[in-house]
């Protein structure tokens, strides 16, 4: 255990510093808190949520910049037109993740900064000068560039000709990613093709966003659920016919899986096809020796259709065809984990109230949360380490043994608060548990905490802060302070080790 507080806070807060700095540093060293050779630490943004420069040069309009622009009270009056600034402060960016000692950056690319059209008979040059400059700038310090190529960012102009739900998507994102592949292909060796279809598709798809009037009983998210899987699956395709042998790399993509238990052990058969819904909705066409839909999912929405009405399924047939084009495209799992929800069926005359994150309506289950889980500032994401392992467990045994990347895992706070130790915590907690999948056998390569900088959280603007530096929105020059998170974040990844026990603890300054 460490104990040491320094003098010019032991007067005001002595029993607080002993609490949290025994809770993230007091470990006993053993080799099974050592993290092998091969592991890389990466953090994680997104290009949205941090570039700016919203109209800049060629740039064109993205779903998000039309949704903050004419329903800023839905985003707490806050929009992504500056954001971290980015764009400008690119090098900024480069600087922070050296002092890091990252291994790898997740960052994502614009769709409509680089093909102002969406379409690729105009190539921004530009949108391809920054990102070759971001590119560039991390591998001359010997950092691993991770690109997402889509998160979130839809262009207006596809957006309004329905978006996922348009059958045409899946060819107009594939020939944007042939795009990306061609322009940075050499020296982009690990691509997420698409950021969490779950969230795409549900949350998006059951929110008050205006372009999701009138799409309701799962229409529009069933709909999503399988062209976003189609559009994946042609990116895969063409990187594994025309790039695989110039540039050998790996491409996945990455989805939020959100773990669940049953609140009492005789509720796990209906646990399990809940599972299937959030979980293998998105995994069973891709990873499964079978492909297409989960059986049960099948079987369920027919179902609770004929009780709403419905002469015909509303999820959408794989074609044999479509099937073959999806099964078996991926290089590795990517994982995004953030918490775990209690399942149970719901009371006589109790409304079904589907998951905050996921359409699960058509299974009669109601998720709940356990009021023994901590929280960060949002509410809807408690705080379960455990399940992070356990839904890799839960992967690996439906779908076989595979590489796992961490590519989301973060904690929420809000205001100014340098003295983060329950990011600290958090961040211990979850990697214990990917230490121990590790050593349980599972093949677990990369960890990207969410997020490198505070930034623009969505519905939730800028005030929900999950960043290793505080960003000062106020400050034209958005200043960025590190968090004492980034120094223990720092002090793992040199040491590799979870043993980790920082040499100097000062409340005032923080040292990387």
């Amino acid at each position: 255990m460490l104990i040491f507080v320094t003098e010019s806070v032991s007067k005001m807060w002595p029993v607080v510093i002993l609490v949290w700095l025994s809770a993230p540093f007091g470990l006993s060293c053993t080799p099974d808190l050592q993290f092998p050779s091969w592991f890389k630490f990466g953090a994680s943004t997104s290009s949205y949520q941090i570039e700016g420069a919203w109209n800049v040069s060629d740039k064109a309009e993205s779903k998000w910049d039309r949704l903050t622009h004419t329903i800023p009270e839905t985003f707490k009056q806050a929009t992504g037109d500056v954001a971290c600034d980015s764009y400008r402060l690119w090098r900024r960016d480069i600087e922070m993740i050296e002092e890091l000692g990252l291994q790898f950056y997740r960052f994502s690319i614009s769709w409509p900064r680089l093909l102002p059209s969406g379409f690729p008979n105009i190539i921004s040059e530009d949108g391809k000068r920054y990102y070759n400059n971001l590119i560039d700038g991390l591998l001359e310090k010997g950092i691993e560039p991770v690109v997402t190529i889509y998160h979130f960012e839809m262009p207006e102009i596809f957006q309004e000709l329905g978006g996922w739900t348009n059958p045409l998507i899946s060819d107009w994102y594939a020939d944007y990613a042939r795009v990306v592949f061609s322009l940075f292909g050499d020296r982009v060796k690990t691509w997420i093709t698409i950021n969490e279809p779950s969230i795409e598709c549900d949350y998006f798809h059951t929110s008050e966003m205006p372009y999701n009037a009138g799409l309701e009983h799962g229409v529009a998210s069933y709909m999503c659920n399988k062209y976003v899987l189609i559009a994946h699956a042609k990116a895969w395709r063409i990187y594994d016919t025309e790039f695989r042998h110039k540039y050998n790399g790996k491409v996945s993509f990455s989805n939020h899986l959100l773990w669940l238990y049953p609140s009492s052990p005789e509720y796990e058969e209906l646990t399990e096809i809940s599972r299937e819904f959030i979980s293998g909705r998105y995994c069973h066409a891709v990873y499964s020796k079978e492909g297409g839909w989960p059986p049960v999912v099948e079987e369920n929405v027919a179902k609770f259709g004929r009780k709403i009405g419905y002469t015909r399924t509303r999820l959408p047939p794989f074609t044999k065809e479509e099937i073959e084009l999806v099964r078996g495209t991926y290089d590795y799992f990517g994982l995004n984990y953030y918490t775990t929800r209690l399942v149970r069926p719901s009371y006589p005359g109790e409304s079904v109230n589907p998951s905050v994150f996921f359409s699960v309506i058509d299974v009669d289950a109601v998720f709940d949360i356990d009021p023994d889980w901590r929280n960060g500032l949002n509410k809807l994401l408690p705080i379960h380490p455990i399940g992070l392992r356990q839904q890799m467990e839960w992967v690996q045994k439906h779908y076989g043994e595979m590489e796992f990347i961490i590519s989301e895992n973060g904690y929420s706070s809000t205001g100014s608060n340098l003295n983060d130790y329950e990011r600290i915590s958090f961040i211990k907690d979850h990697l214990e548990q990917v230490l121990m999948s590790i050593n349980e056998g599972i093949n677990v390569t990369k960890y990207s905490y969410w997020g490198l900088m505070d930034d623009f959280e969505w519905l939730d603007g800028y005030r929900s802060n999950f960043g290793l530096y505080e960003v000062d929105f106020s400050d034209v020059n958005r200043t960025r302070t590190p968090r004492k998170s980034a120094a223990y974040y720092s002090g793992v990844i040199r040491n590799r080790s979870l043993c980790y026990e920082p040499t100097h603890i000062d409340i005032n300054t923080i040292e990387i």
